[in-house]
């Protein structure tokens, strides 16, 4: 990928901070550029790439809050990369200075033109991993702290520079699933879907190499063990760039050289049917004056397992009023600027099942049907449950190799959570 210029245009198309790196765009592209940018935005079936034949360029945009990131390009670059760039551009951005509009980038003018020579050189992209940018490029006072680069940016391993030494070498992984899931008003599971992140707090001296196992279905198999112990097939997995691809597709080992410090080592998801974690039945009984509530939460995950600050959002008719409520565990709350009650429960053990009725006053008489609307909404669950996977997946090993040969602990953490969790009353 080659990249002739790049260009930040405010929401009007004038131009904010323009880079010229290879001197073969012409100084009338600007304008032409303008043009093309605000026009595919107001178009919403305009791609975000625009090829010009008749003057021989092409750019790729992208649109944050109220400014444009616009690459344009000579060659026959590949597109996807260009629009990879421009997001990457973005995440360094905000590393620095938080958040992407007109007014930051007029404030950090200085800055951003030293971010733009250091990312990308002559047209080429080069270091875009913020950690190793703010070694040398100071966030308070914007200017390059050394005119040396960092060794990672000609390293090879361009996310870690060398030297890096902790007293106490330590590797923390956390394993954390959401679950989506929509439940009919029959009880029958409409949608659900596990989408999952493997994040890491790597503080390891030198430059260790680790590698990690999971019981994967794919991995059993390339190794010859498909028979051991329960397999889970992973889909649209998304890695680090430290993790070596190569290796990974041969013969489905994770290895990598971990940046230092927190970041997000993978993300996957899965669309296997689930039964619900946390069941919840609501029983409601409309009276002249009054309705009366009866909610019953099950926990249909094994007795071992315990889900922590649980919360039950149960909707409510808008004209209700004077609540009370009976529960033997918890503690419910009646938010009436979003008609709804909260049932918060701090721990909910695995296989317990409790109990809280409510009543509420009918002052006025609308229809029956807007009620009966209002209260159909779905019922939403929030929870975490720790030491649990509800795929099941599981770090089977986490190995850390450096040629000093000091010894690492490596802690793993598992966190099951909820994500869109819906339940459709009868």
């Amino acid at each position: 990928m080659v990249v002739s210029a790049l260009y930040i245009l405010d929401a009007r198309g004038r131009v904010l901070i323009s880079r010229n790196y290879r001197g073969d765009v012409p100084s009338d592209v600007i304008s032409q550029v303008k043009l093309k940018v605000i026009e595919a935005e107001d178009d919403s079936s305009t791609k975000p790439i625009i090829h010009d034949e008749q003057r021989g360029y092409s750019l790729a945009f992208v649109k944050v809050a109220d400014i444009f990131l616009v690459a344009v390009t000579r060659t026959n670059a590949n597109a996807a990369l260009m629009l990879s760039f421009l997001y990457r551009v973005v995440l360094v951005f905000r590393e620095y200075f938080k958040d992407v509009e007109e007014e930051s980038i007029r404030d950090n003018f200085v800055l951003i033109y030293e971010l733009l020579d250091e990312m990308m050189d002559f047209g080429f992209p080069q270091s875009t991993e913020s950690k190793v940018l703010q070694e040398y490029i100071t966030q308070e006072r914007h200017v390059l702290e050394s005119p040396r680069p960092p060794i990672a940016v000609t390293n090879a391993v361009s996310w870690r520079s060398e030297g890096v030494k902790h007293q106490r070498n330590e590797v923390f992984l956390d394993v954390i699933e959401k679950v989506n899931l929509l439940v009919g008003a029959n009880g029958n599971v409409l949608h659900s879907e596990i989408l999952g992140q493997m994040k890491m707090k790597s503080y390891l001296s030198g430059m260790p190499e680790l590698k990690l196992g999971l019981n994967d279905k794919l991995q059993f198999e390339a190794t010859g063990r498909p028979g051991q112990g329960r397999a889970v097939e992973l889909e649209d997995i998304k890695f680090h760039q430290c993790v070596r691809l190569s290796r990974f597709e041969t013969d489905r080992t994770i290895s990598f050289i971990p940046p230092d410090g927190e970041f997000e080592l993978m993300s996957y998801r899965l669309s296997t049917p689930m039964r619900p974690l946390i069941w919840v039945d609501a029983m409601i009984e409309f009276h002249p004056y009054r309705v009366n509530y009866t909610v019953n939460v099950r926990a249909q995950f094994k007795p071992k397992y315990t889900a922590n600050s649980v919360k039950i959002h149960i909707p409510t008719p808008p004209d209700a009023d004077t609540p009370s409520f009976k529960s033997a565990s918890g503690r419910v709350k009646y938010t009436p600027e979003k008609d709804v009650v909260v049932w918060s429960l701090k721990h909910l053990h695995g296989g317990q099942e409790l109990v809280v009725r409510g009543y509420f006053g009918l002052p006025s008489i609308p229809s029956s049907e807007n009620r009966e609307q209002a209260v159909r909404r779905p019922i939403s669950v929030e929870f975490e449950i720790p030491y649990f996977t509800v795929s099941g997946l599981q770090v089977r090993y986490l190995k850390i190799i450096e040629k000093s040969g000091y010894r690492a602990l490596p802690w793993v953490r598992y966190i099951t959570q909820n994500g869109d969790y819906q339940l459709r009353m009868a």
